[in-house]
């Protein structure tokens, strides 16, 4: 394997496109869903278009990350980016919701590799002192794109064309793609073992058992109905078989000893949570400002640029604060202003002010921002230098996780807090029914064929129902606290050589 010297400064700049790639496509579609359902059709399989990409996404980072250090990261990072890109591609292509669905799942599997494989090939670059500032600069991206992915979603939807936020992705993978290739020279040698692949087909058969049970109950089947707790039962079965072949496997997909480490098992689910309510802000406050303000699909984005600012700023300033303060300490601040900005988006209703909204996003960004560099340092406190890859996947992997699970909660409260509200509002059964989902609501040739104070009413009801969201998002935040609390007092230790060989340790 080469012995040349990596060009740091070129491989962070492939590695961030990577990243905003891979992490824009999360949320990229959320504005212009409207647009494309109109389009296409299939308004019962549009929450398909986030899950599969998700799904597809969660399921791929633990065995990319693995197989990055088995085989190298350069290898799976290229792997990784020709295949979002090729995914990309036929997204644009699509001539129906299912095809866009299955060409969203693509997207997602290599989605799954840049995401964990950037931060690995981080730590791999740079000494202990200079991590925390990168950690921040990589999660300021992460955080930007976001919220930055509704926005574009939006402009190109209103000025170009749909098909444009699925294109856009290939000038800049192929750049991306460029510059790692001449840039980045591993000099690490990877041993080849097996690969666990019993533990790898029971992994994603039980994460998809999860979502499904999770996107379809209360919707198309009843939350006590067979199909649905059969899902759940077979989530759970899965999930234990996957967790006996993984204490024996030689090679884990998912090392399971890294639980017994308190901090790391603490950064998971404090890595999940966050997840969950950078979703919720990036998903429902569009829908907000669509269809309470009657904004456009790029005033709905526009709106999240403050709290974008936040994200920024708190990601830096948490990069920074890490070798001054325990992980612990530096997240209490976050979380502190999360359950804030959630807390206050709660209270939202049919009165409130643009500018009063605009306030509480910036709370929230400011909170959110930290989590990227933080939980990333925490993670790999005292690792295993050859395990960075696994890590590093399971701090996207349990993310995402909370995202996917967090599109489904959040999705059936909204839905459902909707119907009940509508119910109330308007007693003719047969005009409610046209208004279950917020989106009936983001037409405007839907909303002018309604009577005003019909109309009032509505949209009042689809107020409280995104409040009722944030409702439910408080309680995930208070989550994060309790996991946050339970970190322990570790801080990063600069000026000191990887750990080569040790096995984590407890804090």
């Amino acid at each position: 394997m080469s012995e040349r010297k990596s060009n740091t400064t070129w491989v962070v700049v492939g590695l961030m496109l990577g990243l905003l790639l891979a992490a824009l496509d999360q949320t990229i579609v959320s504005t212009a869903m409207p647009t494309i359902v109109s389009k296409l059709g299939g308004f019962e399989q549009f929450v398909w278009v986030f899950s599969a990409y998700l799904i597809a996404n969660v399921t791929a980072m633990p065995i990319f990350g693995k197989l990055s250090d088995m085989y190298g990261r350069k290898l799976f990072f290229i792997i990784g980016i020709i295949v979002f890109m090729i995914g990309s591609a036929l997204c644009g292509t699509s001539g129906s919701m299912t095809q866009l669905i299955v060409y969203r799942a693509i997207q997602g599997i290599g989605g799954g590799a840049l995401m964990p494989i950037t931060f690995a090939i981080i730590f791999d670059i740079f000494p202990p002192e200079k991590r925390g500032k990168m950690q921040g600069l990589f999660g300021a991206v992460f955080g930007i794109s976001s919220v930055l992915g509704p926005v574009i979603g939006a402009y190109f939807t209103d000025y170009v064309t749909w098909q444009w936020i699925f294109y856009i992705n290939l000038p800049m993978g192929i750049i991306a793609l460029l510059l790692i290739i001449f840039s980045y020279h591993e000099s690490v040698h990877h041993s080849k073992p097996k690969i666990d692949w019993g533990g790898t087909v029971l992994l994603t058969a039980a994460i998809l058992s999860l979502m499904f049970a999770l996107e379809l109950g209360g919707k198309e089947y009843a939350w006590g109905s067979w199909q649905i707790i059969t899902l759940f039962v077979g989530f759970v079965v899965l999930l234990l078989v996957f967790i006996a072949i993984e204490r024996v496997a030689s090679e884990p997909i998912v090392p399971l000893d890294l639980f017994k480490n308190r901090l790391f098992s603490s950064s998971m689910g404090a890595s999940f949570a966050y997840g969950a309510i950078l979703i919720s802000a990036g998903t429902y406050i569009p829908i907000f400002i669509q269809g309470v303000f009657e904004g456009s699909a790029t005033s709905s984005g526009s709106v999240l640029t403050p709290m974008m600012l936040g994200v920024v700023a708190s990601s830096a300033l948490g990069g920074r604060f890490i070798g001054r303060f325990s992980y612990r300490n530096v997240l209490l601040g976050s979380i502190a202003l999360v359950i804030v900005g959630t807390a206050l988006l709660s209270s939202i209703s049919i009165d409130s002010k643009r500018w009063v909204i605009t306030m509480f996003m910036i709370v929230l960004g400011l909170g959110l921002g930290a989590n990227f560099p933080v939980i990333s340092m925490s993670s790999l406190h005292k690792i295993d230098f050859r395990r960075r890859g696994s890590v590093t996947s399971l701090v996207g992997f349990f993310r995402s996780v909370g995202s996917a699970i967090g599109v489904a909660v959040f999705g059936s409260v909204q839905v459902n807090s909707l119907a009940d509200k509508i119910k109330e509002a308007v007693p003719n059964p047969a005009m409610a029914e046209k208004f279950h989902d917020a989106r009936a609501l983001l037409q405007p040739e839907v909303r002018a064929q309604i009577p005003p104070d019909v109309l009032h009413k509505l949209i009042a009801a689809l107020a409280d129902s995104i409040a009722a969201v944030f409702q439910i998002t408080v309680i995930i935040a208070v989550l994060g606290l309790i996991f946050i609390l339970a970190m322990g007092n570790a801080k990063l230790e600069v000026g000191k050589a990887p750990v080569k060989g040790s096995a984590p340790s407890g804090h």
